[in-house]
């Protein structure tokens, strides 16, 4: 089989799947095995692992193996050498470098995905898992593109039975799910702002924002890189660009407020849900660079709100990168350090919740400090594995999930306007996700929302 699948014949293999699907209103066999509270007794849930090592990708795949129901059937990565550390754990698994071939020719072995590649990836391969009617974990940021929000979004809405979890691993910890409880329970009276932080700790290892550091070389010969490339234009390869410094350039990554935006905004959108999609975004940076995302960053992402649990008729996020942390003063809270470079604060009426990225939580009301554990009304927080949890849905156990796709949309939106709006610094640009535009913008709207995709890899259609 030629491995180089041609686009028009894998777009319309998968486009044709998703209709097939929606048309008799269910899915092939191993999907409807899949479906939630029909998993047959005994069965293992067979799981394609695409990225099998990266920087969380070996994670992602050995603690879904840890499950009990799993079965590691597949391992896909354009790389050989993880594919060859990878196999050692799972030597029955098939194996592949390209994930449409994995679906292709292997589909019918495979019940669910994870999706630990870069993040120009995701929503290509994401789509196409969910067009064949496989459940999917996969890591954060969910998209790079804004348009593909509306595809994620669209596609969830035709296909409900599929169980789909974002690598959001840090609401396992206590803290962070008490903060979420105190939100919605609005003992701090109405939200007045929200501030969220990163100091991008990773920075001197996945990031390199001033300039291209090495001229055009030849890639190493274990790395498929037009694989990697995926649906990013062909350019030459550069050393500064693989492993991980992919993350601050502008076709693949998604910079530090990208990387961490799931980790620091999701308590806000928990704690509330009339958070939907904002109208505007302004971002405060330096003049853009071409190659890379700007940094540093502070951004405003605005929400239109009507509900007597906000102080005002519009609600303000702000998020920043580079460790740029709020007044402890304009908040009423006594001079200190806050506790984490990665923090998420909001600003309430009553008092001020404060936490860090590892769940260390504090409430302030008039200056005094309270451990956001020993609220009082907090219910039981039982100990959560992440990872299984999304295993547990898809073979109908009732475990909490943290964070569906429907979710990471709202999650994910933010970060990336205030990602992408650094093109244009210190403009205030007017959102609206229903038509994917700036609607002051005609530039902006042409430039930084989506992306076109090379052929052969433009993400399907599902719905």
């Amino acid at each position: 089989m030629n491995k180089k699948i041609q686009r028009r014949d894998f777009i319309q293999r998968s486009a044709a799947a998703a209709i097939l699907l929606k048309a008799a209103g269910c899915a092939p066999d191993a999907t409807v095995r899949s479906t939630v509270g029909r998993w047959p007794a005994n069965e293992r849930l067979n799981v394609l692992s695409i990225g099998v090592v990266g920087t969380i990708g070996s994670v992602d795949r050995k603690q879904v193996a840890m499950h009990p129901s799993v079965e590691i059937v597949g391992l896909c990565d354009v790389d050989e050498r993880a594919i060859e550390k990878a196999s050692t754990r799972h030597p029955d698994a098939f194996t592949c470098k390209d994930y449409r071939e994995a679906f292709d020719r292997y589909g019918d072995r495979f019940d669910a995905v994870i999706v630990s590649t870069p993040d120009h990836t995701h929503g290509p391969i994401m789509l196409t898992a969910l067009a064949n009617g496989k459940h999917v974990y996969g890591q954060k940021p969910l998209v790079q593109q804004l348009e593909e929000l509306s595809m994620i979004d669209a596609a969830m809405d035709a296909r409900p039975e599929l169980v789909t979890q974002v690598g959001n691993q840090r609401m396992d910890y206590p803290g962070r799910r008490a903060a979420v409880e105190i939100l919605r329970s609005g003992t701090l009276g109405p939200a007045v702002a929200a501030h969220a932080w990163t100091g991008s700790p990773n920075a001197g290892s996945y990031f390199n924002y001033d300039r291209v550091l090495h001229e055009p070389a030849e890639c190493p010969g274990h790395i498929d890189y037009d694989l990697w490339l995926g649906p990013c234009a062909e350019v030459p390869y550069r050393d500064e660009m693989l492993p991980v410094k992919w993350r601050s350039w502008w076709d693949y990554g998604t910079g530090g407020l990208g990387d961490w935006g799931v980790h620091v905004l999701d308590v806000i959108f928990y704690g509330y849900d009339e958070l939907q999609s904002p109208i505007a975004v302004k971002t405060h940076a330096p003049r853009p660079s071409e190659a890379f995302h700007t940094y540093p960053c502070l951004s405003t992402i605005t929400y239109e709100v009507d509900s007597p649990r906000f102080a005002n008729s519009f609600f303000p996020l702000h998020y920043a990168d580079s460790g740029q942390t709020v007044s402890r003063a304009a908040l009423g809270l006594p001079p200190g350090e806050w506790k984490d470079s990665n923090m998420t604060v909001v600003q309430c009426e009553g008092g001020v919740l404060a936490l860090t990225a590892g769940g260390d939580l504090e409430v302030w009301r008039d200056g005094v400090m309270t451990p956001g554990l020993e609220m009082p009304g907090l219910p039981e927080f039982p100990e959560l594995n992440h990872w299984h949890a999304w295993v547990d849905n898809i073979v109908g156990k009732d475990t909490k999930l943290w964070t569906p796709f429907k979710d990471g949309v709202r999650i994910t939106e933010p970060a990336l306007l205030a990602v992408k709006a650094a093109r244009f610094p210190n403009v205030e640009l007017a959102w609206d996700r229903s038509t994917n535009s700036f609607t002051n913008h005609e530039e902006a709207t042409r430039t930084i929302v989506r992306r076109e995709y090379r052929p052969g890899f433009a993400p399907p259609t599902v719905g």
